[in-house]
């Protein structure tokens, strides 16, 4: 992967190399909790799930998990739409360098653009650090509604990461900055565990969009999502798939705007009237597979990519289910 060290840094070249490595924010966790909240953070994996809880701007899971195939069981218990990523830190990086080094850009960047300063807010995230680059941003789960439940299984590899979640606040403040950050070990020793047999297989790529086979009818579904490539969009990130009930009110142009972070409108809590989100398999490498699963009642449905334009590129497919 290149670094900035390799290349002639301008304003503009420095931000597309940050974000070629894919869009990122992070702030360390403000901790104030109890000791309910200690004993869940530490309690053992008893379970084929790694159990993920956040009650309000938290992530609630173990601090040590093995590498190779796991997992995640993420109970969204709040009233707002999250999801987890999980960002693979460079050798010696920690959480405290992401809060020192690397929050205050995305804090300034984005509150410039919620003013209305795009040109300026863009710049500020040229001061990211170098190493910003180096971040591998490996899968986890798409965006869940409140008081739902996602699963999502991802193939990790050892070192250290950080979970987060940059939806934005109501005032548009990530909620990285509220404390949706946490770090996690994954060890050496490796899970043992397969990926789960898939029945609806979808891929995506830069060229093709979004592609699926089977048959998506009432009840449980295994998906697994392939992703071809990865590279950055016209905002500077990667793709990714969530899946979304739509109600009959579900303005999908509303729906396709929101999924653009970098505007003022973009991801910023609430979500369009109308529209619930499932999970699915967040950033991932090219050549990856994540899987996710998910249960269906008879209704109108999407898969929706956080990029801008995804009807324009194959990455927003509707569909409905009987």
């Amino acid at each position: 992967m290149k670094t900035f060290s390799t290349l002639k840094i301008t304003p503009f070249i420095l931000i597309l190399v940050v974000f070629s490595s894919v869009f990122n924010c992070k702030s360390e966790k403000k901790e104030n909790n109890n000791s309910q909240l200690t004993s869940e953070t530490t309690k053992k994996i008893e379970s084929d799930y790694i159990e993920v809880t956040t009650r309000s701007m938290e992530f609630i899971c173990p601090d040590t998990i093995p590498s190779g195939w796991n997992t995640f069981k993420y109970y969204n218990l709040s009233n707002e739409t999250h999801f987890f990523l999980m960002d693979k830190y460079p050798e010696g990086k920690t959480i405290r360098d992401m809060k020192n080094e690397v929050l205050p850009p995305f804090d300034k960047g984005m509150d410039l653009i919620n003013q209305g300063n795009n040109e300026e807010g863009f710049a500020a995230f040229g001061e990211l650090p170098e190493w910003f680059g180096q971040i591998v941003f490996s899968g986890g789960s798409g965006l869940i509604g409140p008081k739902n439940t996602s699963i999502t299984t991802i193939k990790l590899d050892p070192g250290y990461y950080i979970m987060e979640c940059y939806v934005k606040m109501p005032n548009g403040k990530w909620h990285t900055s509220m404390g949706m950050a946490k770090p996690l070990i994954v060890t050496e020793k490796d899970s043992g565990n397969s990926p789960p047999a898939a029945d609806i297989k979808l891929n995506i790529s830069k060229e093709e969009g979004i592609k699926f086979s089977g048959d998506i009818n009432k009840g449980e579904h295994i998906f697994s999502v392939h992703f071809t490539d990865q590279s950055p969009h016209e905002h500077f990130i990667g793709h990714d798939v969530n899946l979304v009930k739509l109600s009959d009110d579900a303005n999908l142009e509303k729906l396709e705007a929101w999924m653009n972070w970098s505007t003022p409108f973009g991801l910023k809590t609430p979500v369009p009237n109308g529209v619930t989100f499932l999970g699915g398999v967040n950033d991932s490498p090219a050549g990856s597979t994540g899987y996710f699963k998910a249960t269906f009642t008879s209704g109108k449905y999407a898969f929706i990519s956080e990029v801008p334009n995804s009807k324009a590129k194959g990455m927003f497919k509707t569909f409905t289910v009987e």
